[in-house]
């Protein structure tokens, strides 16, 4: 399927969409290429476009100029690529859990299902994402795109990973914990790295 008309169906008719996708004969590398490393993209570049904004605005204040003057403009790289390789590899941990999980809830054990259960769900957060460019209301509505996607991921559960609908929702908890802990803990050894680098550079 067109990777528009995917995400227009998943956010807009993610009931029907949903068994379409678990009929879809695809693998990890295609779901990669085609569609996750595309996605993914939108909130990295969202948070670098942002974060040289306000280093932006930070430098003018402070009586400076130039985009990024303020928080730095390599800083604000950085810390978008990071953010998006930990979200390449969260996708796929996640993944990984949720197909270990399965049977525990009832489920059934498919690896390239659990990797579509997680990235298509993911894909409300993602587009929102874009919004996180307009300060404090466009985190309002990335956060909105985020809670989206946790009701598309307990759409999803009973379809792909075929566990049993009175399961769902502490299947769906347990998932949602898991991606957040290890988004954090990636994200929180990247940044440090980040800034330690930065740190020894301007040494």
């Amino acid at each position: 399927m067109n990777l528009v008309d995917r995400v227009k169906n998943i956010l807009l008719t993610p009931k029907t969409e949903w068994p379409v996708i678990e009929a879809e004969q695809t693998d990890v590398k295609s779901l990669y290429i085609g569609y996750i490393m595309i996605l993914a993209a939108i909130p990295a570049v969202a948070s670098i476009i942002s974060t040289m904004m306000l280093g932006g605005m930070m430098g003018a204040i402070g009586g400076r100029t130039g985009l990024g003057a303020g928080m730095g403009g390599g800083f604000a790289v950085a810390h978008g690529l990071a953010s998006y390789v930990v979200t390449l590899v969260v996708i796929f941990v996640v993944a990984l859990i949720v197909d270990a999980l399965a049977p525990s809830f009832g489920g059934q054990k498919n690896q390239v299902n659990a990797l579509k259960l997680v990235a298509y769900s993911a894909t409300a957060g993602w587009v929102a994402s874009i919004a996180t460019i307009v300060p404090v209301l466009g985190w309002i509505i990335a956060i909105a795109g985020s809670i989206y996607g946790i009701y598309l991921l307990y759409l999803g559960l009973p379809v792909l990973m075929k566990c049993p609908e009175d399961k769902a929702v502490i299947y769906l908890i347990v998932v949602v914990v898991v991606y957040i802990v290890l988004s954090w803990i990636f994200m929180s050894l990247i940044v440090a790295g980040v800034f330690g680098s930065m740190m020894l550079g301007a040494r």
